[in-house]
């Protein structure tokens, strides 16, 4: 018979004491536990291994672009049901779901803002709103604003993210690939320059139209990036891929990506390159 029984630990006044949820993330590539706060304050990149979580896109525009001078466009512009998607939740519901939980009308956010003096046009995906897959808004709003800068003779930046193509609304989102490549075309035609950052995941209908036809290319470190899954791939090439397959590093050492750029780096790195551009 033990000598010392086990203490009974009770809280004091009868509350239970428990560690508050939602104050820290645990990093899933080196399992730190960091505060969100910290988090926030270093552009949501783990300050121990530098993995890069998914960053909102108002957070986005406000690591790139010159204090108070984003210009939104489109901002009402929302997604209706045109197949009427029926399915254990419909897409109204789903649409109503992500615009509560996020705050945003879409996956996309559009419009004009300077960096470093240079002013660009500007899509930024957001991938917390429905994997910011690719409907009929993302793509008008994309196609709009290339047209816009377009017609004012400034350069395009693109920040992908995407889950590829909108399934609910079927021909209608695989009709946004050509739209917005076409679009691109003309700016192109006007010698104007055209910016893709890819960004943890950018995969499918997104990656098979705009986000590749960047003049330059670049993308965050270990960013998935690719078209379709390794295992989709695998089985119909019959072939073991490399251990590194569909990430930033890989495309960038077979001349698919232009740069590697942290988050911390990418406002800089944008400024250098816009400031090449506007010389020219």
């Amino acid at each position: 018979m033990a000598i010392f029984k086990k203490p009974i630990l009770r809280a004091l006044g009868g509350k239970s004491r428990e560690m508050p949820t939602g104050l820290w993330t645990k990093c899933p590539s080196c399992s730190e536990m960091i505060h969100n706060l910290a988090l926030s304050e270093n552009l949501q990149v783990c300050p121990k291994c530098a993995h890069h979580f998914t960053l909102g896109s108002r957070e986005r525009i406000e690591s790139l672009v010159d204090a108070e001078t984003f210009e939104e466009h489109d901002a009402g512009m929302s997604s209706v049901d045109p197949l009427e998607f029926k399915g254990v939740t419909t897409y109204a519901n789903r649409l109503e779901t992500y615009r509560k939980k996020t705050g945003l009308v879409d996956a996309v956010t559009t419009g004009f803002g300077a960096i470093g003096g240079n002013k660009a046009g500007l899509g930024v995906m957001d991938f917390n709103f429905l994997a910011a897959t690719m409907g009929s808004v993302v793509g008008e709003k994309i196609t709009r604003i290339i047209e816009a800068s377009t017609k004012a003779g400034v350069p395009v930046i693109l920040v992908c993210a995407s889950g590829g193509a909108r399934m609910y609304e079927g021909m209608l989102s695989l009709m946004q690939m050509a739209k917005t490549s076409g679009a691109l075309a003309r700016h192109a035609e006007a010698r104007l320059p055209y910016i893709t950052i890819l960004t943890n995941p950018t995969t499918a209908g997104v990656m098979a139209s705009y986000a590749s036809l960047g003049d330059i290319i670049i993308a965050e470190p270990k960013a998935m990036i690719g078209f379709a899954g390794p295992r989709v791939i695998r089985e119909t090439t019959h072939q073991t891929l490399p251990a590194d397959f569909q990430t930033a590093e890989f495309l960038e050492k077979h001349g698919l990506v232009d740069l590697i750029v942290t988050r911390s780096k990418m406002r800089e790195t944008l400024i250098e390159l816009l400031g090449y551009f506007a010389s020219k």
